[in-house]
């Protein structure tokens, strides 16, 4: 009858018995130690699709450098990222309003979950941007009169000095960091009201939409305007954004090292 081990047994017969039996065992080590490192050094990160463009992302190699740990970065919104922290499927969430904003959302929805563990630990700033589309005149507005827009009071861009056009907010669906933003500071504990607002599921169809509506006003993040043709409405006061990383009580020591890197490595970028 062949021998089912022959493949082994000429390979070993390559070698001294000793030396065999020690380069089987050191093959057998490494590999567990591998599939060990590859597994139980990854982070997630889940939320702030703010967060993760404009510092997950670009900064992610430099904190896998400084730290040994890989990221595992999953970018969707703030509030997804906490339920998904609170469901264990995260390490870290990234938020881009207050936390305080985002449980506010959360509650009414569920308010049993375990908000009072959450604990945010704040890595940088920016602010959110306001778009229209390329064809209309009006390129500046106050804060003041932004608030009024996303209440319905102001309605139509001739009340602003543009054309007889209809003015409609393009914004995400509640949870993003950025609307959260905006609407704290404009609105204070009230939501947009606006009649015809126009709901997306994230951040980046925004612009799509505002490219198409002729009356349109888009709530966004600086980063997606600044890498894409759209035209900003400036405003005369910025409209700030917090940018967090979240943990369920005490971060690990792995995300402990994280949220400080990402803390160092955004403090030498700004």
């Amino acid at each position: 009858m062949p021998n089912k081990g022959g493949g082994m047994s000429q390979v070993a017969g390559n070698f001294p018995k000793g030396k065999f039996i020690q380069l089987v065992l050191a093959a057998i080590v490494a590999g567990a130690a591998g599939i060990g490192s590859a597994h139980s050094s990854d982070v997630v990160l889940q939320g702030s699709t703010t967060f993760a463009t404009g510092i997950a992302q670009p900064f992610a190699s430099s904190v896998e450098a400084q730290t040994g740990h890989h990221l595992e970065i999953i970018p969707n919104k703030s509030s997804l990222g906490l339920l998904a922290l609170l469901e264990r499927n995260a390490e870290l969430a990234m938020i881009s309003t207050t936390l305080d904003r985002e449980v506010e959302i959360l509650r009414r929805s569920d308010a049993g979950l375990p908000f009072g563990r959450l604990k945010a630990f704040e890595i940088a700033r920016t602010r959110a941007a306001l778009v229209v589309h390329p064809d209309n005149p009006v390129r500046a507005a106050r804060l003041q009169e932004i608030g009024k827009i996303l209440t319905g009071e102001i309605s139509n861009w001739k009340q602003l000095g543009g054309p007889d056009l209809p003015i409609r907010v393009v914004a995400v669906r509640e949870g993003g960091g950025v609307l959260a933003s905006v609407e704290a500071r404009l609105l204070g504990a009230a939501h947009i009201s606006a009649p015809d607002t126009i709901r997306v599921q994230v951040g980046t169809q925004i612009i799509k939409v505002v490219a198409q509506e002729p009356g349109a006003i888009g709530i966004t993040q600086l980063a997606i305007v600044k890498s894409s043709s759209a035209v900003e409405l400036v405003t005369d006061e910025p409209i700030e954004q917090i940018l967090s990383l979240v943990s369920l009580d005490d971060p690990s020591p792995a995300a402990s090292a994280i949220i400080e890197a990402f803390r160092r490595i955004a403090s030498q970028g700004s």
